[in-house]
């Protein structure tokens, strides 16, 4: 027998969760039903897809091949749907997603562009907010469907990764640090940091906490471009993505990896509740679009 559609987006899910459970929150199943599904298919084909390790699964090379090209066909499904949109009521779809200003700057813009060349009957909608706390609020209120976050967040959220990136530690030309740069050296060493009870802030003083370091607040601001003048006029450091340091600062700053390197996984959140056919294939655009960053060598 031919694969239904519905088992075709249930092996997809499970090869992007590697795990049933994941995959049936994913697509809003029951993971029993979804585990019948899979194996009806595997009865149908012949052939074993899912090798079952533990709580996760990996793809066998059978299941690699047939996922491959299911991915092909559920594109294909989408695209024919567009065009039935297109020539049919002429109504579009609108997505809202909600970031922070730091991630709107370049992965937001990048994926979304991407995302409304492939996808030309969706209209993207992003708001920018400070906090995740606020992009939290966001998605539970209903003003907002997706959420491009910085992970983890809300446990109650559904949450797709879509990449690491590297947060580097940025400094006043002249700076005497090595690079890269020991952790304990954080300890005592002026810093930009966002005022106390910000979300971000709240962030970085755990963080500070666990590595036994206490820094030095030499300029305590949320606006972002204030950590950027805070940095150029020599009031201290700031930590940021290294992607968005070389797009703000240039050459006006000398940017260090941490020792050992730290990677902040990114990705997409969203309330445990069905999704519009919008906001799924944004998810799964941008699990397989966003570029990778990887620190530098």
């Amino acid at each position: 027998m031919t694969p239904t559609l519905a088992q075709l987006r249930y092996l997809v899910a499970v090869a992007d969760c590697r795990s049933i459970t994941g995959a049936a929150a994913s697509v809003f199943v029951a993971q029993s039903a979804l585990s019948r599904a899979v194996q009806a298919m595997e009865r149908d084909l012949g052939v074993e897809l899912l090798a079952r390790r533990g709580r996760g699964v990996d793809l066998t090379p059978e299941g690699a091949r047939v996922v491959r090209l299911a991915r092909t066909v559920l594109d294909a499904v989408e695209a024919i749907d567009d065009i039935g949109t297109a020539h049919g009521k002429g109504t579009r779809a609108t997505l809202t997603l909600v970031t922070t200003p730091t991630l709107a700057i370049d992965l937001a813009a990048d994926l979304i562009s991407a995302f409304t060349e492939r996808q030309p009957g969706v209209d993207v909608r992003l708001q920018q907010h400070d906090s995740r706390e606020a992009l939290t609020q966001e998605l539970t209120d209903g003003r907002a469907e997706l959420a491009l976050v910085d992970l983890p967040v809300d446990k109650d959220l559904t949450t797709h990764h879509i990449q690491e990136r590297e947060v580097v530690l940025i400094s006043p030309i002249g700076s005497r640090l090595p690079d890269p740069v020991p952790f304990r050296l954080l300890d005592g060493l002026p810093m930009v940091l966002p005022t106390p009870g910000a979300g971000r802030r709240t962030e970085m003083e755990a963080m500070f906490s666990c590595l036994g370091v206490r820094p030095v607040p030499s300029l305590e601001v949320d606006e972002r471009l204030a950590w950027v003048t805070g940095v150029t006029d020599g009031c201290g450091s700031v930590i940021w993505y290294r992607d968005v340091a070389s797009r703000a600062f240039g050459h006006r700053a000398e940017v260090r990896s941490f020792a050992p390197p730290l990677l902040r996984p990114v990705g997409i959140a969203h309330p445990r509740r069905p999704l519009s056919r919008a906001a799924r294939a944004f998810i799964a655009h941008a699990r397989h679009k966003a570029p990778v960053r990887e620190p530098a060598r």
